[in-house]
């Protein structure tokens, strides 16, 4: 396990995203800041948890974390920022809304953003940081949430599946049934279909 320099504070906030790769939706981030008091045992990277376990984290975080909030940037936004500066923009969000001013910002990667107080980013955070495995399950589960919502709406897309991610079954659909208002013009598959459209 890689190892990091925790900050010597007492209010570290951890930031998460999920969705820099699907081909639609929001990117969501979260921020969490957990209570020392209350711990939460089995906090780890959420794609290494089970939807089931994901969902039962979720709801010891939001009962027992100090505060969490999340954020996300819209494909609109997605489209005219590019996905590395949305992301980032989402994370801002997140912690702008956190009912709690954290003293520090640990963010799972290799970058950091202004948040206008202390950042950090760390590297395989999500494992080794709780803040950060606690942002990366609330995240997780908000997004999920969504594509199945979307799914409900567009069940020729298979969403409950693949979540947005460009799988061979997304591609077909996109070919198939055309890009919908959700999906993220700039990205390479949804553009190429629409190019092919609009000739």
């Amino acid at each position: 396990m890689m190892l990091y320099q925790r900050p010597d504070v007492r209010l570290i906030c951890g930031v998460d995203e999920v969705g820099r790769g699907p081909l639609i939706g929001a990117v969501v981030t979260a921020a969490v800041i957990l209570d020392p008091t209350k711990p939460i045992s089995g906090l780890t990277d959420s794609k290494k948890l089970s939807e089931k376990r994901r969902s039962e984290l979720v709801e010891q975080i939001k009962q027992h974390a100090l505060c969490w909030a999340l954020g996300r940037a819209e494909p609109a936004e997605i489209d005219e920022l590019n996905i590395l500066h949305a992301t980032m923009l989402a994370m801002r969000r997140a912690v702008a809304a956190l009912s709690v001013q954290p003293e520090w910002v640990l963010v799972d990667g290799n970058r950091t953003t202004d948040f206008g107080i202390p950042a950090s980013a760390v590297v395989k955070g999500d494992l080794l940081v709780a803040e950060i495995s606690a942002a990366s399950i609330l995240a997780k589960v908000a997004r999920d949430d969504e594509m199945q919502a979307l799914h409900l709406q567009h069940p020729q897309f298979g969403f409950a599946d693949h979540k947005g991610y460009p799988t061979a079954a997304h591609l077909a659909a996109i070919a198939r049934y055309g890009v919908l208002p959700q999906h993220r013009r700039s990205f390479k598959p949804v553009r190429l279909v629409l190019e092919q459209q609009s000739r």
